[in-house]
Protein backbone atom coordinates (compact mmCIF):
# COMPACT_ATOMS: atom_id res chain seq x y z
CA UNK A 1 0.00 0.00 0.00
CA UNK A 2 2.80 2.39 1.16
CA UNK A 3 4.56 2.10 -2.54
CA UNK A 4 0.62 3.32 -4.20
CA UNK A 5 0.88 5.97 -1.65
CA UNK A 6 3.79 7.21 -2.87
CA UNK A 7 3.76 7.01 -6.24
CA UNK A 8 0.52 9.57 -6.28
CA UNK A 9 1.46 12.66 -7.90
CA UNK A 10 0.05 16.02 -6.40
CA UNK A 11 0.49 19.56 -6.90
CA UNK A 12 2.63 22.09 -4.37
CA UNK A 13 2.22 25.79 -4.16
CA UNK A 14 6.08 26.05 -2.24
CA UNK A 15 6.85 29.71 -0.69
CA UNK A 16 10.37 30.31 -0.41
CA UNK A 17 11.24 33.62 1.31
CA UNK A 18 14.71 34.54 -0.28
CA UNK A 19 17.90 37.40 0.33
CA UNK A 20 16.87 39.83 -2.22
CA UNK A 21 20.05 39.43 -4.47
CA UNK A 22 21.72 39.06 -7.50
CA UNK A 23 21.76 34.68 -8.51
CA UNK A 24 19.18 33.31 -6.10
CA UNK A 25 16.28 32.67 -8.86
CA UNK A 26 19.00 31.00 -10.97
CA UNK A 27 20.19 28.89 -8.26
CA UNK A 28 16.26 27.85 -7.54
CA UNK A 29 15.67 27.10 -11.37
CA UNK A 30 18.47 25.20 -11.51
CA UNK A 31 17.82 22.94 -8.06
CA UNK A 32 14.34 22.38 -10.47
CA UNK A 33 15.92 22.04 -14.09
CA UNK A 34 19.40 20.09 -12.56
CA UNK A 35 17.13 17.22 -11.18
CA UNK A 36 14.38 17.04 -13.77
CA UNK A 37 11.40 18.58 -11.91
CA UNK A 38 8.98 21.10 -13.42
CA UNK A 39 7.61 24.16 -12.60
CA UNK A 40 4.35 24.65 -13.59
CA UNK A 41 4.09 28.09 -12.45
CA UNK A 42 6.92 30.67 -10.93
CA UNK A 43 6.24 34.68 -9.42
CA UNK A 44 8.82 36.70 -7.20
CA UNK A 45 9.20 39.64 -5.85
CA UNK A 46 10.34 41.99 -3.47
CA UNK A 47 8.29 41.45 -0.26
CA UNK A 48 9.71 43.94 2.61
CA UNK A 49 9.93 48.08 2.47
CA UNK A 50 13.87 47.63 2.24
CA UNK A 51 13.94 45.22 -0.70
CA UNK A 52 16.09 42.82 1.02
CA UNK A 53 13.95 39.88 0.82
CA UNK A 54 12.13 38.10 -1.72
CA UNK A 55 9.17 35.71 -1.70
CA UNK A 56 9.48 32.92 -4.50
CA UNK A 57 5.99 31.39 -5.22
CA UNK A 58 6.52 28.01 -6.98
CA UNK A 59 3.73 25.65 -7.89
CA UNK A 60 4.88 21.90 -8.98
CA UNK A 61 3.69 18.60 -9.01
CA UNK A 62 5.52 15.42 -7.97
CA UNK A 63 4.78 11.88 -5.82
CA UNK A 64 4.92 13.06 -2.15
CA UNK A 65 8.90 11.85 -1.33
CA UNK A 66 9.87 14.24 -4.67
CA UNK A 67 7.78 17.10 -3.15
CA UNK A 68 9.71 16.35 0.04
CA UNK A 69 13.25 16.16 -1.56
CA UNK A 70 12.11 19.63 -3.52
CA UNK A 71 11.25 21.17 0.20
CA UNK A 72 14.55 19.80 1.87
CA UNK A 73 16.85 20.60 -1.34
CA UNK A 74 15.45 24.42 -1.19
CA UNK A 75 16.17 24.82 2.36
CA UNK A 76 19.62 24.29 1.81
CA UNK A 77 20.07 26.87 -0.94
CA UNK A 78 21.94 29.87 0.44
CA UNK A 79 20.14 32.85 0.95
CA UNK A 80 16.95 30.85 1.59
CA UNK A 81 15.36 31.71 5.07
CA UNK A 82 12.04 29.41 5.36
CA UNK A 83 10.57 27.02 2.46
CA UNK A 84 6.56 26.27 2.92
CA UNK A 85 4.40 23.82 1.80
CA UNK A 86 1.28 25.96 1.75
CA UNK A 87 -0.50 23.15 -0.33
CA UNK A 88 0.15 21.12 2.91
CA UNK A 89 0.54 23.43 5.79
CA UNK A 90 -3.30 24.44 6.19
CA UNK A 91 -5.50 26.34 4.22
CA UNK A 92 -4.07 29.13 1.78
CA UNK A 93 -5.15 31.39 -1.16
CA UNK A 94 -3.94 31.03 -4.62
CA UNK A 95 -4.75 33.92 -7.35
CA UNK A 96 -3.27 34.52 -10.90
CA UNK A 97 -3.59 37.29 -13.12
CA UNK A 98 -3.69 37.18 -16.86
CA UNK A 99 -4.56 39.71 -20.13
CA UNK A 100 -6.35 38.47 -22.66
CA UNK A 101 -6.83 39.53 -26.38
CA UNK A 102 -10.13 38.44 -28.07
CA UNK A 103 -10.67 39.35 -31.78
CA UNK A 104 -13.72 39.22 -33.17
CA UNK A 105 -16.87 40.87 -34.46
CA UNK A 106 -20.35 40.50 -34.81
CA UNK A 107 -21.86 37.94 -32.15
CA UNK A 108 -18.40 36.79 -31.10
CA UNK A 109 -17.57 40.22 -29.64
CA UNK A 110 -21.33 40.18 -27.89
CA UNK A 111 -20.13 36.97 -26.75
CA UNK A 112 -16.92 37.41 -25.53
CA UNK A 113 -18.54 40.94 -23.59
CA UNK A 114 -21.18 38.81 -22.21
CA UNK A 115 -18.85 36.05 -20.61
CA UNK A 116 -16.41 38.88 -19.44
CA UNK A 117 -18.96 39.85 -17.34
CA UNK A 118 -20.60 36.89 -16.27
CA UNK A 119 -16.45 36.03 -15.09
CA UNK A 120 -15.93 39.80 -13.39
CA UNK A 121 -13.15 40.23 -16.04
CA UNK A 122 -12.73 43.91 -16.68
CA UNK A 123 -11.91 45.23 -20.03
CA UNK A 124 -9.06 47.49 -20.33
CA UNK A 125 -8.53 48.03 -23.88
CA UNK A 126 -10.90 47.97 -26.72
CA UNK A 127 -11.09 48.81 -30.19
CA UNK A 128 -13.49 48.22 -32.73
CA UNK A 129 -12.01 44.54 -33.58
CA UNK A 130 -10.33 43.34 -30.25
CA UNK A 131 -10.90 43.40 -26.37
CA UNK A 132 -8.03 42.80 -23.60
CA UNK A 133 -9.37 41.53 -20.50
CA UNK A 134 -8.02 41.80 -17.25
CA UNK A 135 -9.07 38.72 -15.23
CA UNK A 136 -8.07 37.75 -11.49
CA UNK A 137 -8.95 34.70 -9.88
CA UNK A 138 -7.65 30.87 -9.41
CA UNK A 139 -5.72 29.10 -11.95
CA UNK A 140 -8.95 27.19 -12.62
CA UNK A 141 -11.06 30.23 -13.35
CA UNK A 142 -8.51 31.92 -15.77
CA UNK A 143 -8.28 27.83 -17.62
CA UNK A 144 -12.28 28.17 -18.07
CA UNK A 145 -12.21 31.34 -19.01
CA UNK A 146 -9.34 30.56 -21.77
CA UNK A 147 -11.41 27.79 -22.97
CA UNK A 148 -14.52 29.63 -23.74
CA UNK A 149 -12.65 32.28 -25.24
CA UNK A 150 -10.67 30.10 -27.78
CA UNK A 151 -13.77 30.12 -30.00
CA UNK A 152 -14.61 33.26 -29.92
CA UNK A 153 -11.08 34.96 -31.24
CA UNK A 154 -8.78 34.19 -28.61
CA UNK A 155 -5.67 35.77 -29.83
CA UNK A 156 -2.81 36.12 -27.30
CA UNK A 157 -2.53 35.48 -23.62
CA UNK A 158 -0.16 37.02 -20.64
CA UNK A 159 -0.40 35.21 -16.98
CA UNK A 160 1.57 36.49 -14.22
CA UNK A 161 1.59 32.73 -12.70
CA UNK A 162 0.54 31.88 -8.95
CA UNK A 163 0.54 34.33 -5.83
CA UNK A 164 -0.21 32.72 -2.82
CA UNK A 165 -0.31 33.15 0.94
CA UNK A 166 -1.68 31.38 3.89
CA UNK A 167 -5.08 32.26 5.63
CA UNK A 168 -5.62 33.42 8.78
CA UNK A 169 -2.25 33.81 11.58
CA UNK A 170 0.20 31.94 9.90
CA UNK A 171 2.87 33.41 8.22
CA UNK A 172 5.81 32.54 6.22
Amino acid sequence: MNAIVEQTLRSATISVLVENESGVLARVIGLFSGRGYNIDSLTVAPVEDDRRKSRITIVTSGTELVIDQIKAQLDRLVPVYRVSDLSREGPHLARELALIKVIGQGQNRAEALRLADAFRARVIDATTESFVFELTGATDKLDAFLDLMRPLGLAEVSRTGVAAIARGTRTI
